[in-house]
């Protein structure tokens, strides 16, 4: 094997029990995306065994696949698009999200004896998606033939807890909770936080807290909230490969494409089998791996199926070796958020990306 990604179940068990118990509500697991990188359905049964309440995912498909599955546990889908097979959704007892009348409309004429189960998806403040001016035409007769189940929005700053702007959206939320409740829709779950928001924003949590990246292990945004570590967080990832080869190279060598970069003095380079058809950024200027107790950088470009680190003339690694692309940093390896900051992106682009060429590895527990 070339390489893997060890994904620790019990860190993922570990981050649902922190934060649900640091939001004291109900809370929904999003597992869109393959789980950040991180497998569907094995991720998606962690979760629920550590208390998950919910299932949350993006496309109809990932919901579909954690029904055929056997999962049984509640599932949001809030990126349906029109056209998509609701009838399907409605049988599997999937719930879907709503962000306009026409799509209300098109769920609505999908449900005959058994009804679809809705979240009314608003707009707060950060105009992406939600009912936005449609809101004020929302009436009680457009639900007749569905099951509102949920009313929910989402922060567009919560990992900047002192912006102004999450006050807001708070407001306007309660203002469009106000009205749903007025159509007669007063047993709705609320929902609104994400990951930072469960956090750092208590105030925010209302009936159910949403969480993403932090599931993973991960922090929202290193900078403004502090590292995993300083969370409580466990990550739940480790990213490992093999070196194709071990060679030793004079000062003033050229190293990939372009010759962009060369060695500064004689040293010994290891090509490790991964790229970014894996999912290793191009760009990524500043990283590397951990080999031999070792940090070895990146030189030179990354290539689609490997890329090349300077080991130091001393490093004492040989060809077929494995070295940590990132891990939680308690060995001194890189992280996600070093990968993804020498980049210019951030963790959860780092996770989601690494392709279906890296199996999954789960275990109990890895560090």
């Amino acid at each position: 094997m070339r390489a893997e990604a060890i994904v620790d179940l019990s860190a993922i068990k570990h981050n649902v029990e922190l934060l649900k118990k640091s939001a004291g509500t109900k809370l929904l697991a999003v597992v869109k995306a393959d789980a950040y990188g991180h497998g569907l359905i094995p991720v998606a049964k962690a979760a629920l065994s550590a208390g998950a309440d919910y299932l949350g995912v993006a496309l109809l498909e990932e919901a579909i696949a954690l029904r055929e599955a056997g999962i049984d546990a509640p599932i949001l889908a809030w990126l349906v698009q029109p056209g998509s097979d609701f009838k399907k959704a409605i049988e599997l007892d999937i719930e879907l999200a709503v962000a306009s009348l026409a799509a209300l409309k098109e769920i609505s004429d999908a449900s005959n004896a058994k009804k679809a189960k809705v979240h009314l998806e608003v707009d707060t403040g950060m105009s992406r998606g939600g009912f936005l001016s449609e809101w004020n035409l929302l009436e009680a007769s457009h639900l007749v033939n569905v099951e509102i189940v949920g009313i929910f929005s989402h922060f567009a700053r919560a990992d900047e807890p002192d912006e102004r702007q999450n006050l807001d959206q708070m407001t306007r939320f309660n203002e469009m909770v106000a009205r749903v409740h007025e159509l007669g829709f007063t047993h709705v779950i609320r929902h609104l936080s994400n990951s930072a928001a469960t956090l750092k924003n208590h105030a925010a949590a209302f009936d159910m807290v949403r969480a993403g990246i932090a599931m993973y292990g991960l922090s929202p945004d290193v900078n403004t909230l502090g590292t995993s570590q300083s969370l409580g967080l466990r990550p739940a990832m480790q990213l490992r490969a093999a070196l194709y080869l071990v060679k030793d190279v004079p000062a003033n060598t050229p190293v990939g494409y372009g010759a962009t970069e060369s060695t500064s003095a004689d040293t010994k380079l290891g090509v490790v089998a991964m790229g970014y058809a894996d999912g290793i950024p191009r760009v990524a200027h500043d990283a590397g791996v951990w080999c031999a107790g070792e940090k070895a950088p990146i030189i030179g470009r990354v290539s689609m199926d490997q890329f090349v680190v300077d080991l130091g003339a001393a490093s004492k690694a040989k060809s077929g070796d494995w070295v940590v692309v990132f891990g939680n940093s308690s060995h001194g390896e890189y992280t996600a958020d070093d990968w993804g900051a020498a980049s210019g992106s951030i963790n959860y682009e780092i996770v989601t990306r690494i392709g279906p060429r890296v199996p999954r590895i789960y275990s109990a527990h890895v560090y």
